[in-house]
């Protein structure tokens, strides 16, 4: 039975990495409804890592990042959060919402409210993923938003569930619509019964 990331072994890896790219996929397509534009996506690199090497993969502690958190709760129970450097958050909400921002720094609260709601959806379609594969029944929480250095935003989920262990699920996204090149991550974290019925629905753990 496995107790922490550390057991996973590589069949079980494949499973997640799976997961991953279904749900990016699925976050393509709700990416593409969202923007009424055809979204193209990338091959996605999933892989399970530590947080340390999460955090130098979004451009090291102190690179700011705009982060969307969404908990999913139920027959399965972990965390989803969607990230996105300064540049493409604007590129992608540039998108989205027409407003003068000339000369504005940052995001405008129009601007965070639409990176809140693709980060919902986003979430979702990784939530989805989960349950399309096993049929288990998912639940997520009201979205949260935050901007601020990577390595704090990524304090959160090590605070939360450091305890039982340091691997998430480390997902690289690449979009592509209307010439633009879109980069987003996810990071996601199951708790480890939930690792455990996730196996255990697809005839991997007894």
């Amino acid at each position: 039975m496995i107790k922490n990331y550390e057991e996973l072994n590589d069949v079980h890896i494949d499973v997640l990495r799976e997961i991953g790219n279904i749900g990016a996929g699925n976050a393509a397509t709700s990416l593409g409804m969202i923007l009424n534009a055809e979204v193209g996506i990338q091959l996605p690199k999933v892989q399970i890592t530590d947080f340390d090497t999460a955090v130098n993969a979004l451009g090291g502690a102190e690179a700011m990042t705009v982060g969307v958190l969404v908990n999913f709760f139920g027959e399965a129970n972990g965390m989803i959060m969607f990230l996105l450097g300064m540049e493409d958050a604007q590129n992608i909400t540039s998108i989205l919402v027409q407003e003068d921002d000339s000369g504005e720094e940052g995001l405008s609260e129009m601007k965070l409210s639409a990176i809140k709601e693709i980060g919902n959806i986003l979430g979702s379609s990784y939530v989805n993923s989960i349950a399309l594969l096993t049929g288990l029944q998912i639940d997520l929480s009201v979205p949260y938003i935050a901007i601020d250095m990577a390595g704090a935003i990524l304090s959160v989920p090590i605070i939360e569930f450091g305890a039982i262990g340091d691997k998430v699920m480390f997902i690289e996204e690449g979009f592509y619509t209307d010439g633009r090149e879109l980069n987003s991550d996810v990071i996601m974290f199951a708790e480890v019964d939930t690792l455990q019925s996730i196996m255990r629905r697809l005839g991997l753990e007894e």
